[in-house]
C-alpha cells in the first residue's frame, strides 16, 4: 500500500503528517510506504491514499487514490481516527 502526505509546499508539515502516520500504522500492523509531497507532485504520483488538509483535498479530487482529511498534523487521535475511517487493515 502506498499513502502520500500532502502540504503546500511539501517539506515541513507533509514530513510531520508522514512520521506521524507511520507511527498509527505501525501500532496498528499496516504495513504501508509512506512519502511527503507537495500539492502539485502528489497530483502526479500513483497512490492508494492520499492524506491531507481540507484546502488542499479540494486540488486532489482527480485523483485516483481515495483522499482524506487531517486538519491537525500534530494531532495522533485525529491521525488515527482518519486513518480506522479511510484505510482497510
Amino acid at each position: 500500500m502506498k499513502v502520500l502526505t500532502v502540504c503546500g509546499l511539501g517539506q515541513g508539515t507533509s514530513l510531520i503528517l508522514k512520521m506521524n502516520v507511520e507511527q498509527a500504522l505501525a501500532d496498528k500492523g499496516i504495513s504501508a510506504e509512506v512519502e511527503h509531497m507537495d500539492v502539485s507532485t502528489a497530483s502526479t504520483m500513483q497512490a492508494d491514499y492520499i492524506i491531507t488538509s481540507n484546502e488542499l483535498a479540494e486540488s486532489l479530487v482527480e485523483h485516483s487514490a481515495k483522499v482524506f482529511i487531517v486538519n491537525n498534523y500534530f494531532d495522533m487521535e485525529e491521525i488515527n481516527n482518519a486513518i480506522d475511517e479511510n484505510i482497510e487493515s
